[in-house]
């Protein structure tokens, strides 16, 4: 049996949600105005964005002098694959793409255990310090050595030309353990701490059982900046790697790219024109090759992005 109590609570909660729904679908001329300027908004920025994606596409596979004659669009022209070709045939190619993934993976892994590892604990109001320590990284976001006395930090700590020095030295990036520590702040009530310590639950253990579990929006979107982080990183490999079986993918394809103009230094007018013509084909070629790896990860984290990076990034 219902108790007149109960029911009095469901009618009046009934109303309440009645009472919202027909204020929701009210709206004045105003609110028309600003829809339909929305609506415009968003359409032109498909389309500015999307020219230029499409533009790229299209001319990878079109002939090189339908490229240099100005008449490709939005469409190929004389479609081909010769400048894709021209990429896979380089002998370091599939050797620097493995070593991009390696890079982004173990990359990726070592950034999100060492935001979590100290996003969480920043979070907590029962830090001893916990202002100072994350002024201390702010500082770091505001200042640093330089690039030679970086260089000579890494030569000195011996990961010259070395595996380690594509993942570590930018083991954590400070923007997104500042969104991680607002995440689990505004996330994490104190009550489910009280009780889980109440349970015997210690720190790691709430930390690897309750925060991390709750925190895959954020942990999602710190994957999707920190794996493109990696996939594009290429000044770090100029300049510390030397072995070229070590090169990751953006700097064999800025080699193909150089090379190719280098090579172009000839005397001879058509093979000079050829070379002009399939520099320009590589450049855009070279562009989807390193795109498309990021294209495909993003629609499997798209979902958590605007979440996580909506509440990480609310002061707090």
């Amino acid at each position: 049996m219902i108790s007149k109590k109960e029911k009095s609570i469901k009618t009046s909660s009934h109303r309440t949600s009645e009472r919202f729904a027909s204020l929701r679908f009210y709206s004045t001329p105003a609110d028309h105005i600003f829809r339909v300027f929305t609506y415009v908004f968003c359409i032109l920025s498909i389309i500015v964005i999307s020219i230029p994606i499409i533009f790229i596409v299209a001319a990878s596979f079109s002939t090189p002098q339908a490229l240099l004659s100005a008449q490709v669009f939005l469409w190929p022209v004389d479609f081909n694959l010769e400048g894709y070709i021209r990429v896979f045939q380089h002998n370091m190619l599939m050797r620097s793409f493995w070593n991009s993934i390696q890079y982004t993976v173990v990359g990726t892994i070592i950034n999100i255990s060492m935001t979590l590892l100290a996003a969480y604990p920043l979070s907590r109001k029962d830090l001893g310090a916990g202002k100072f320590i994350m002024l201390m990284f702010v500082f770091t976001m505001l200042f640093n050595g330089g690039m030679i006395p970086t260089y000579m930090l890494i030569f000195n700590l011996g990961m010259i030309d070395t595996f380690w020095v594509m993942v570590v030295p930018g083991a954590i990036t400070v923007w997104n353990l500042i969104i991680t520590r607002t995440y689990f702040r505004h996330t994490l009530p104190d009550e489910m701490l009280e009780s889980a310590t109440l349970d015997g639950c210690n720190d790691f253990m709430f930390l690897m059982k309750f925060a991390i579990p709750l925190a895959a929006p954020i942990i999602a979107v710190n994957i999707l900046l920190y794996a493109v982080a990696h996939w594009n990183s290429f000044f770090p490999a100029l300049l510390y790697l030397r072995t070229n079986t070590r090169f990751p993918l953006q700097l064999i394809l800025r080699e193909i790219l150089i090379l190719d103009a280098v090579g172009a230094l000839t005397t001879d007018i058509r093979e000079m024109v050829e070379r002009q013509e399939m520099r320009f084909l590589l450049q855009f070629s070279t562009i989807v090759v390193g795109t498309i790896p990021v294209m495909v990860l993003y629609p499997f984290i798209q979902r958590y992005f605007v979440k996580g990076i909506m509440v990480g990034a609310i002061k707090g």
